[in-house]
């Protein structure tokens, strides 16, 4: 029997948490990427190289998907008053909206998920996440030098 490694582990599951959030988000005409956009947009405005990062994005996919939540009217974008280089991205009453309804699914799978886990479980999963995360930035590093 074939030994599974941590990363194809991780692959498959996060492939498919994403396929069940799409599946959701086309309940409500959105996707994984506008419901993730949505949580972490700030009611004071946020910049596109804050959001992107935060997303995982490059910014060529971030820019097209901006654009998308534009054209549906999620987000208004507006020129940063401290920074005239910059912009800054703003929900819409609409965009709030749409939030509330991306934040109720995350939290709802999330409770999901919880409740078949005890306490140490849901400790030690976040521990080992935060380790492969930390690990992975520090072999990257290792690899280039």
């Amino acid at each position: 029997m074939k030994k599974k490694t941590l990363d194809a582990v991780l692959r498959s599951t996060w492939n498919s948490v994403s396929k069940m959030y799409n599946r959701e988000a086309s309940k409500f005409d959105s996707t994984m990427a506008m419901g993730f956009a949505l949580l972490n947009i700030d009611a004071n405005g946020t910049t596109s190289t804050a959001l992107g990062p935060r997303l995982g994005m490059e910014s060529t996919s971030l820019s097209r998907l901006l654009n998308n939540m534009e054209k549906k009217k999620l987000i208004l974008r507006e020129q940063n008053p401290n920074d005239g280089r910059s912009v800054l991205i703003f929900l819409t009453e609409f965009g709030k909206n749409k939030r509330d309804d991306s934040r109720s699914v995350v939290l709802n799978f999330n409770n999901h998920i919880e409740s078949k886990l005890n306490k140490q479980q849901v400790k030690n999963f976040l521990e080992v996440a935060e380790c492969i995360m930390k690990e992975s930035k520090e072999f990257e590093n290792f690899i280039i030098n």
